[in-house]
């Protein structure tokens, strides 16, 4: 039975730990992680002081919540490495010819970042985000045609273009024969603010 409570005592603590870090890594309260998990705040609080003994329901909730499997809220101390292969990050096709796929494939929160690739003659229109949002787009490879209220903004490798992600934009490979590809990172607005 010693061994028993041993053991159960350890993945308490291992989840304890590794609850606080992925919470931190991700900048949620007890209070915010609580909501997205759709648990209450006194729960995230037993969990983080290693006091909790939660159901299978409760870890599915708040693994989904911090997009982590549910052993990795329960493994022994470790770093924190989590590697994807390629196929395991998902790509959508958007527009005409532009392949996006997210350059972080966990939750940032109040962000998104996003790999573009430009197909030759691509073609896509952008989403108007809240206002007070920040839109940052990087060129890393070839050219792309970025369209900002009305307004063409030519870029080749290397070249950075900060807007307001609320305003009308659109993108285009500026290139007719070769692909290009760019990084979008889009920090939103908090809605209310």
């Amino acid at each position: 039975m010693a061994d028993s409570e041993s053991t159960d005592n350890k993945t308490a603590a291992h989840l304890a730990r590794n609850l606080v870090s992925l919470r931190h890594t991700r900048s949620l309260t007890q209070d915010g992680l609580a909501k997205a998990a759709a648990v209450p705040r006194s729960t995230i609080a037993n969990l983080e002081s290693g006091e909790g003994n939660p159901s299978l329901s409760v870890l599915v909730k708040v693994a989904g919540a911090l997009g982590v499997p549910i052993d990795e809220l329960l493994a022994s101390p470790r770093a924190m490495v989590r590697r994807w292969n390629a196929d395991e990050v998902a790509t959508h096709t958007k527009g005409r010819g532009v392949t996006i796929r997210p350059l972080v494939p966990e939750p940032v929160p109040d962000e998104m970042m996003e790999v573009m690739d430009f197909a030759p003659g691509a073609v896509m229109g952008g989403t108007p985000h809240l206002p007070g949002t920040r839109e940052f787009f990087t060129c890393i490879d070839g050219r792309v045609n970025l369209m900002v209220a009305g307004e063409r903004y030519a870029l080749n490798t290397g070249d950075v273009l900060a807007f307001p992600g609320n305003l009308p934009h659109s993108y285009q490979n500026g290139d007719g024969v070769a692909p290009a590809r760019g990084v979008s990172v889009v920090v939103l607005a908090k809605a209310g603010v």
